[in-house]
């Protein structure tokens, strides 16, 4: 048996065992927990300089992505001089706008309508427009979207012009007064001569428009006395929106403009495009009629509401191209 002296020492050297086994565990644990706390408050400490340095050398281009409107536009006229200019608005758009910011009168095309013209001019400008008519409160619109370019008005109505040059001094207007000889009651007529060689033969494959083409022919739609602006411009763009014709003696588009727009387009000089031709009023008969038959339906690109919208290519690309396709 053991004495109680060695008992006494067997039981103490084993709580001195189990005491340092439980020392060293509570020293690895915190050791543990100490390298985890310093790596932890190490990266968020890395991750802050970081962050704070890339805000720094990023701030130039973060304030002019948030700069105000002052400053952007500063810049914007600093880019201007800098490139040797300075954006100015175009006299035509400024005048249009004033027009149209004053005016008092309702425009007779709808918005659909208007916003086909434009896109078509959007297109094109600055190019040669030609307008029948048009010398009421779209004038100014007209020459606005085709800033750059030329764009003519012939009107039968003195006092129109008159008018339309008053309302816009700014403009200086091409207008020139036309006068048209047939008349809303000679229709029927008119129509007839769809199959008459005499207006719808095909222009001289080496001739561009000229004045005695219509001044001697003997169909009855070509119109005579036009101005010299007429010939002497080849027209991207036609655009017809006169004369009136609500009563039979009024010379309504029963020929003249309708059938003077096709056949400018067909004397377009070879390889240089089509000619849109904007026809307005095409609910009514007449203008339905007779821009299907002269300006051909084959050639009809869109139509919106009252206005239709046709493409008409040179019939002096090749020989013997036929009226209508």
């Amino acid at each position: 048996m053991t004495s109680p002296t060695l008992a006494r020492k067997a039981k103490l050297k084993n709580h001195l065992v189990s005491a340092k086994a439980k020392l060293r565990q509570h020293l690895t644990l915190r050791r543990i927990l100490l390298v985890a706390a310093a790596s932890a408050a190490a990266f968020l400490l890395l991750l802050t300089v970081r962050t704070l340095s890339a805000s720094h050398s990023r701030s130039p281009a973060g304030a002019a992505s948030v700069s105000s409107p002052v400053s952007v536009r500063h810049n914007a006229q600093q880019q201007q001089q800098q490139q040797g200019g300075c954006a100015k608005l175009p006299g035509a758009v400024a005048e249009a706008l004033v027009h149209y910011a004053t005016a008092n009168a309702t425009l007779p095309q709808t918005g659909d309508e208007l916003a086909a013209t434009a896109r078509l001019l959007a297109r094109r400008a600055p190019c040669n427009v030609l307008v029948f008519g048009g010398l009421g409160p779209e004038s100014a619109l007209w020459e606005a979207l085709n800033h750059g370019g030329r764009t003519a008005f012939l009107e039968e109505d003195a006092a129109s012009i008159a008018e339309a040059a008053a309302r816009h001094p700014g403009l200086g207007l091409d207008s020139h007064q036309v006068a048209y000889q047939t008349t809303l009651a000679d229709a029927d007529e008119l129509l007839g001569l769809r199959g008459s060689p005499d207006c719808t033969a095909s222009p001289p494959k080496d001739h561009a428009l000229w004045e005695d083409h219509f001044e001697c022919s003997p169909c009855k739609l070509a119109m005579r006395g036009l101005p010299a602006a007429f010939y002497e411009t080849e027209w991207d763009v036609i655009i017809v929106y006169a004369p009136a014709g609500w009563v039979p003696e009024a010379p309504g588009r029963v020929g003249g403009a309708i059938y003077m727009a096709g056949m400018a387009a067909r004397t377009r000089q070879p390889g240089s495009g089509e000619t849109d031709v904007m026809v307005h009023g095409v609910d009514r008969t007449v203008e339905d009629s007779f821009s299907r038959a002269f300006l051909c339906e084959g050639y009809i690109k869109e139509e919106v509401g009252r206005l239709r919208h046709f493409a008409i290519p040179s019939h002096r690309e090749k020989e013997g191209m036929p009226f209508c396709p």
